[in-house]
């Protein structure tokens, strides 16, 4: 679905617009690149990404030679119509260099702040699992395996009804987060990525509007 004009974009002097390519899974930035009019078009044509190669001044669809295609989710234009975010689902790395985001350098880290991320989560329970650090509970739910993982998910089920029933919002909000945690260390223990709920909910989400346009009409 097409919501505005291509025409409305402000293409740069050199008939160009800077787009923000992000993985609409784990919402990190992948690449920049520039597209121009042809190549935008042909993105929302294909639902691929196609970008202006400025070093090689040709059109260039991202995966043609790789085979690492970018599926777009949608494309989103900021407040002065000036630069794109593209959301995408991408079949391999997003870098020539065989990363996954071309963005892999860090220049500065706070020190009082600190990024969080479903994913950067599930990459250190997956770590605990694998090389089973003393001391750490996440190893030791691991160690015991799938039935305490699972009594553990009953138990803070339970805990997340007993603080909504008494409608206290702070302590539900406790509760929902352990169980998150606890549902998450389930996933890694029964092979369960973040992408496979996403795929599923996103599943649901289709046939959930399919099922209010038939009400509709």
């Amino acid at each position: 679905m097409i919501n505005m004009n291509i025409d409305e974009l402000k293409f740069d002097e050199k008939g160009l617009i800077p787009a923000i390519v992000v993985d609409a899974i784990t919402k990190r930035v992948l690449t920049l690149a520039y597209m121009n009019r042809e190549s935008l078009q042909i993105s929302m044509e294909k639902g691929l990404t196609c970008f202006w190669s400025r070093s090689r001044q040709e059109l260039w669809l991202k995966g043609e030679t790789s085979g690492n295609y970018q599926h777009i989710v949608s494309i989103t234009a900021d407040c002065d119509k000036d630069a794109l975010v593209v959301m995408v689902e991408p079949d391999g790395p997003a870098c020539h260099k065989g990363t996954t985001s071309c963005f892999e350098y860090p220049v500065y880290d706070s020190d009082e702040l600190s990024e969080f991320s479903y994913e950067g989560l599930m990459k250190l329970l997956i770590g605990r699992k694998i090389e089973k650090k003393e001391g750490s509970y996440t190893t030791y739910l691991f160690e015991k395996g799938t039935d305490k993982i699972l009594k553990k998910v009953g138990e803070e089920c339970t805990e997340v009804i007993i603080a909504a029933k008494a409608d206290d919002k702070r302590e539900t909000i406790y509760e929902i987060a352990d169980l998150c945690y606890h549902v998450m260390v389930l996933m890694i223990q029964m092979g369960i990525s973040l992408e496979d709920i996403h795929r599923e909910l996103a599943s649901r989400h289709v046939i959930d509007k399919k099922v209010k346009q038939e009400k509709m009409t």
